[in-house]
């Protein structure tokens, strides 16, 4: 009984501290989220948990924006890339269940966490977003499949775009439903689904809703930008953690 209250009080923690990240920079909750709940638990059932929260929040921040079309006519062939890669990858590979689970999602974590530090980023010029997209939806889909996290390396191409705040963060959260639903048809795939992970599910989503609204609240009164900072320092160390359980 004991040990059952503290996974949910450590799962509600988790969801409220990702929610809170979002809330404040305006993404992060499926990074952070996955990144600690490997923590908790085995890889494959925190990909499980963290579904529902990830699809829910991440349709709040593609529903917000005015480009919804554009941006999907744009961007299809990177999401469909994504798709079929994690599908077809979670039937080779298993749904975030290889033995390389764990270090690869601290991998993933530790590459974002660099690519957003560093001082320049490269402009992906128009005439090569067809095929780049494709490429890069196709390795996301792969690490996908492989360890639950979806932003690499998704996020630093979209920035690469170029794409007007409002536009990065509605096309950030389009990449990253449908990389939820491309998991979430892997791990049903898999057969990782069970029905006791759904009361975790939609305990996560009520934290991580909670700590985007106080998010939001605290970002008037805090300098997001130094936030960020300390958030991706952070989360390059727990990645660094994460590479180093996975590979002792």
């Amino acid at each position: 009984m004991t040990e059952t209250i503290t996974s949910l009080a450590g799962l509600t923690l988790v969801f409220c501290f990702a929610g809170f990240v979002k809330g404040v920079i305006g993404m992060g909750l499926p990074t952070v989220a996955m990144g600690f709940l490997t923590l908790l638990m085995p890889p494959a059932e925190a990909a499980t948990v963290l579904v529902l929260p990830s699809f829910v929040t991440n349709v709040w921040q593609l529903a917000a924006g005015p480009r919804l079309v554009a941006l999907l006519r744009r961007l299809w062939p990177m999401q469909l890339a994504a798709t079929a890669a994690a599908i077809l990858a979670a039937r080779w590979l298993g749904a975030v269940n290889s033995a390389g689970a764990l270090a690869g999602a601290g991998a993933a974590l530790v590459l974002y966490a660099i690519s957003n530090l560093a001082p320049m980023r490269p402009d992906v010029p128009p005439r090569h977003e067809w095929w780049l997209g494709l490429l890069v939806g196709g390795v996301t889909g792969i690490v996908t499949a492989a360890t639950g996290v979806f932003v690499m390396p998704a996020g630093p191409y979209l920035q690469s775009l170029r794409l007007a705040p409002d536009d990065l963060v509605q096309a950030l959260g389009l990449s990253f439903t449908v990389s939820t639903i491309a998991l979430a048809v892997a791990l049903a795939g898999d057969g990782q689904f069970q029905w006791p992970h759904a009361g975790a599910s939609i305990l996560g989503l009520v934290a991580a809703i909670a700590g985007m609204l106080l998010g939001q609240a605290a970002r008037a009164r805090m300098q997001p930008k130094t936030f960020r900072l300390w958030f991706l320092v952070g989360l390059m160390l727990l990645g660094l953690h994460l590479m180093l359980r996975g590979l002792i």
